[in-house]
């Protein structure tokens, strides 16, 4: 079964980010606890950790701004 990578709530206002990079590119091997990609903020860039290992699907591209909680990926 297949896990999402959903656009995490970095801050207790945050209801957007935008997506600066995949740090593991599509089909490539992902790693649970290492960084999975880039997640900028109003205040700051930060790297969100895979919540799974395995194979990574990339659902949403870079340098565009996605809502809290979207699916923008899934490790399967």
């Amino acid at each position: 079964m297949a896990t999402e990578v959903l656009l995490p709530k970095l801050g207790f206002a945050m209801n957007e980010g935008k997506l600066v990079e995949w740090l593991v590119p599509d089909g490539g091997q992902a790693v649970e606890g290492q960084p999975l990609f880039a997640l900028e903020s109003e205040k700051s860039v930060n790297e969100v950790d895979a919540p799974a290992s395995g194979t990574l699907t990339i659902l949403k591209p870079v340098d565009e701004t996605y809502d809290v909680g979207t699916v923008i990926g899934e490790i399967s």
